[in-house]
């Protein structure tokens, strides 16, 4: 099988990565194709050239507005075309994206994933799908091999709302674990003491595991940018909005990642939250 794969973020190199150990033919195209050639893939110069003798196209964009781009450079050549769309998306939006699709006469899967880098190399990832049942079914082949189980919600809009609802816990979830281990720190505790009791206890999450390292060695490669999660959390934020509720620990945590990004560390990843807390627990200090 031979797809066509736009976005070469760390998420996309990573799923690529993926179908191309499973035997997937992908080709690229990127708006930097420098980046294609180091990482010495298959490329085209348009990304109108990747439906040429594709018929299906995977996304994996920063946002809502590059998604929009992409399917308007996209617009004449659409026909009988599947979008599988990866990136997170702003839940309005992606309502125009399944109707734009329908109306060229091609087929939109809105298929936001749970799981970063290193899930998406050992195709570990949740893939959350909204769309038609029978494109699912046809494409269901190339998500087995990104995914380890696929939710399938339909009616479109949901699986988007769904990844918000899983990225603002996130947020909230890591600003506790940085609060914490700075906490234990100021008090007398190593974080390597701090950590390991955490990892004992009630403590213990998923996402301790995935960050504790990046923490411990200050070492904030990017699997999953500041940037990006602060551009979901303005997502969040407005899906709140919609529904008229109350946001406050939302609201703090959005302002927490932009301090973060204000401090320069944008594209680091967003356990870097961890230094952002530390900073302002020494000005509270001084």
């Amino acid at each position: 099988m031979n797809v066509g794969f736009i976005g070469l973020g760390a998420l996309g190199q990573a799923i690529i990565k993926r179908l191309i150990s499973q035997g997937i033919k992908v080709t690229v195209w990127n708006r930097t194709i420098e980046k294609a050639q180091k990482l010495n893939l298959p490329y085209v110069e348009n990304p109108e050239d990747l439906l040429q003798k594709r018929d299906i196209l995977i996304l994996c964009l920063t946002d809502s507005k590059a998604v929009k781009d992409i399917l308007n450079k996209l617009s004449d050549n659409l026909q009988n075309k599947i979008i599988i769309d990866i990136t997170t998306n702003h839940f309005p939006t992606v309502l125009e994206f399944h109707k734009f699709l329908k109306n060229k006469g091609g087929f939109y899967l809105e298929t936001p994933v749970l799981g970063s880098v290193i899930p998406a190399e050992k195709g570990l990832l949740n893939i959350l799908v909204s769309g038609e049942e029978k494109v699912l079914k046809e494409v269901k082949p190339i998500l087995n091999i990104i995914g380890q189980k696929i939710f399938y919600l339909e009616e479109p809009g949901k699986a988007t709302k769904a990844k918000l609802i899983n990225n603002y816990v996130v947020a909230m979830l890591i600003i506790s674990l940085a609060s914490g281990i700075n906490f234990g720190e100021a008090v007398g505790f190593t974080k390597e003491e701090i950590i390991e009791i955490l990892s004992s206890g009630s403590g213990n999450s998923y996402l301790l595991n995935a960050k504790k390292e990046k923490i411990l060695k200050e070492d904030f490669t990017p699997h999953f940018s500041v940037n990006n999660m602060l551009k979901d959390l303005y997502y969040v934020d407005d899906l709140f909005k919609e529904i008229s509720r109350v946001y406050i620990e939302g609201t703090l945590a959005k302002e927490l990642f932009k301090l973060t990004k204000n401090l320069g560390y944008g594209e680091e990843d967003f356990s870097a939250i961890y230094k952002t807390l530390k900073i302002l627990n020494n000005i509270k200090e001084g």
